[in-house]
């Protein structure tokens, strides 16, 4: 294995995690909170590591192979959740560096677990830079990486290989970085959209965005103690709903939208599985919850089981 080259592609993890700190670092300042400085020394201390690993990796341009691209992809889910376990840390947000590793783990891979148990004491600067983990592991920090290792000098191919799900790494466009650059932008346009929407239905544009953060990284993370269960409105589940059942779509699929492909797309075979799967199975337990006499309404029976069933489905 060729270490350079994993030194490297780790310094540009590290980098990007620092940045994203920047945003709660900011939102800390802004409401004069005491986890300010510790998003202050985090911050630091990512881009110190990040310029360390990068003079050991040189400046050659490197290749990677197959071993390198899968040694990256696991250490740096690894290096991303030490770095990102700071904030928590050192703004006693939690017991631990331990419980932070977690925290951070469960964020970058959109797991959803929390050992939090009082959600809404946090600052809002640890509740955003919580949400922003779920938001860069949902499409992949290594996928946002993708779009800048041209620039410096190594091929990432096989990294993306080592990444992507499935028995062949789709290629979008001929050039990688591009692809990731395009799956990214349909990243953050759902994103933006679905924050829009929620504030329409009465979210502050902090929780609006927390919550689409969770919702497009298929992961689980809210700013509430009781999750979506907080908001009462029918219309900001049923938004939720929308964009979860969107966020589990192939979002390659995506691309065939402005090209008016949309017979290609609503006759690909993964999406019409995962589609049918989602309404027969919401349906069916629609109708045997409603016959119980579990839920009052068809409306408040339907929203209760599509919401349960597209956050498992997807």
């Amino acid at each position: 294995m060729k270490i350079k080259t994993v030194f490297r592609v780790l310094s540009l993890i590290c980098l990007v995690v620092s940045v994203a700190m920047i945003f709660p670092f900011c939102i800390a300042l802004y409401d004069c909170s005491h986890d300010a400085g510790a998003f202050g020394i985090s911050i630091f201390a990512g881009i110190f590591t990040s310029v360390s690993l990068s003079i050991c990796g040189g400046k050659d341009n490197i290749s990677m192979g197959i071993r390198e691209g899968v040694g990256v992809t696991g250490f740096s889910w690894l290096t991303a959740s030490a770095v990102g376990a700071l904030p928590y840390w050192l703004s006693k947000s939690v017991p631990g560096y331990t419980d932070a590793f977690f925290e951070t783990m469960s964020g970058f891979t959109t797991t959803g677990a929390t050992i939090m148990t009082d959600i809404e004491a946090l600052p809002r600067g640890i509740l955003l830079w919580r949400s922003l983990t779920h938001w860069m592991g949902g499409m992949g920090i290594i996928v946002l990486s993708l779009a800048v290792l041209p620039f410096l000098g190594v091929s990432g191919m096989e990294m993306y290989k080592a990444e992507v799900p499935g028995v062949t790494a789709e290629k979008i466009t001929p050039r990688l970085h591009q692809t990731a650059i395009r799956l990214w932008a349909v990243y953050v346009f759902l994103t933006l959209t679905e924050t829009i929407m929620l504030m329409f239905g009465g979210m502050s544009l902090f929780d609006a965005f927390c919550h689409s953060c969770s919702t497009i990284a298929t992961g689980g993370f809210s700013t509430k103690n009781n999750s979506v269960a907080y908001f009462t409105s029918p219309y900001v589940q049923w938004v939720i709903i929308i964009f979860m059942f969107a966020s589990g779509v192939n979002f390659s699929l995506y691309f065939l939208l402005p090209q008016k492909k949309f017979r290609d797309f609503l006759s690909d075979e993964e999406f019409r599985a995962y589609s049918l799967i989602t309404i027969f199975s919401a349906l069916a337990m629609s109708i045997a919850l409603y016959a119980s006499g579990m839920f009052s309404g068809i409306e408040h029976t339907l929203r209760r089981t599509f919401f349960h069933v597209v956050s498992h489905c997807r």
